[in-house]
């Protein structure tokens, strides 16, 4: 899967956000602001919500970077919007902590180890980005209270194994061209040229479904 250049991403990071970003009221144009999916569908439908899905990578620097004000935004949806993080499954690694994800997700510590998680990647280094073992990852989760047999049980276990695939499935049908990636209601797959203009772009989009929602 083709990710996007780090280069760019470094030099867009550069520029002023208002270099890049266009006002919360400039009209969303598709191509430039938004990708229209070719099979669209969300990941997780629920009966009366707007479907807000990051697919990201722990291990990936920009995921990080965006982490925190990803979280202060997502804190502020409205209750008929639903924020779902998905871990890309794009093979290897990313698959290593994508299982990671799920495991702590199923042992009920996952809110509380996400964003450490990044810490420990990006900051702390106490983690390694390829070939992390299982051993520790259980010695990682241990922090929060979690026994590493039981961890390293549903770690290995057919339920996080089916929303890996799940997980991977759903990127390749959206067709996510890196991380990290926003799409809106499994229609709209955000392209924003700065964080800033990636969550503008997003919530203008959830407007619109709104709006289209109220319509029929």
């Amino acid at each position: 899967m083709k990710l996007f250049p780090r280069v760019l991403l470094m030099l867009l990071a550069l520029l002023p956000l208002t270099a890049c970003a266009a006002s919360p009221s400039t009209p969303l144009t598709e191509g430039k602001d938004y990708e229209v999916v070719a099979n669209p569908g969300p990941f997780a439908p629920l009966a009366g919500k707007i479907e807000v899905v990051e697919v990201f990578g722990y291990t990936c620097p920009h995921c990080a970077h965006f982490e925190p004000q990803l979280e202060a935004w997502a804190a502020k949806l409205p209750a008929d919007v639903r924020f779902t993080a998905v871990p890309a499954a794009f093979g290897g690694y990313w698959d290593s902590y994508a299982r990671a994800f799920y495991a702590a997700e199923q042992v009920g510590v996952l809110k509380r180890s996400h964003a450490d998680m990044f810490k420990a990647l990006h900051e702390q280094r106490s983690l390694p980005v390829q070939n992390v073992s299982p051993q520790e990852l259980a010695t990682f989760y241990a922090n929060y209270g979690v026994q590493p047999e039981r961890y390293m049980e549903a770690l290995r276990s057919q339920q996080v194994d089916d929303k890996v695939k799940a997980a991977r499935n759903f990127a390749q049908r959206v067709q996510v061209p890196g991380t990290p990636a926003l799409i809106v209601n499994g229609k709209y797959l955000v392209r924003g040229a700065t964080f800033d203009d990636t969550l503008r772009i997003a919530s203008a989009l959830v407007a619109r479904e709104r709006s289209a929602g109220k319509a029929r």
